[in-house]
């Protein structure tokens, strides 16, 4: 079930990321900057899409060199402590986690197992143990919804 994403969702994500959105429609921008290193990115949430008469939310990144996407997001977890939101979709046993940084970066880990996400990633290949590391925080993250870090 894809997350609805609320008023109050929109402010921990702002909080988290240090900048107010501007609204357009249902869609809801943030610029992000980091003077430090330079980088730029913004991120929108757009909900109250109908793609074949299906209620659908679009998470998507703007870079200087990409564009990324999450469609049919079910949760996400703003963090304080990390400095990021990660937004998740999931689908079956399998898991997508769009990564928001306050620094203005970004990962996308797509289509990853549940299985892999509830291994001992100390043992997992090098070339997958940082997803299942990064993706760790849906152990915490009901479906339905989203949790804080500090719930």
């Amino acid at each position: 079930m894809i997350h609805t994403f609320s008023e109050s969702n929109i402010a921990a994500i702002s909080k988290v990321l240090g900048t107010e959105p501007k609204k357009s429609g249902s869609v809801f921008r943030f610029e992000i900057t980091d003077a430090e290193t330079g980088r730029k990115m913004a991120l929108e949430i757009q909900f109250g899409l109908k793609i074949d008469n299906e209620p659908t939310n679009l998470i998507t990144v703007y870079t200087r060199d990409a564009i990324l996407q999450l469609h049919n997001c079910t949760a996400f977890v703003a963090s304080d402590i990390l400095n990021q939101i990660t937004f998740f979709g999931k689908d079956g046993d399998k898991v997508s986690g769009l990564i928001v940084e306050k620094e203005a970066g970004c990962s996308l880990y797509a289509n990853v197992n549940d299985t892999l996400l509830n291994s001992d990633f100390t043992k997992l290949p090098p070339e997958v143990m940082m997803c299942s590391v990064a993706l760790s925080l849906t152990e915490s993250v009901d479906f339905d919804g989203f949790k804080f870090d500090d719930e």
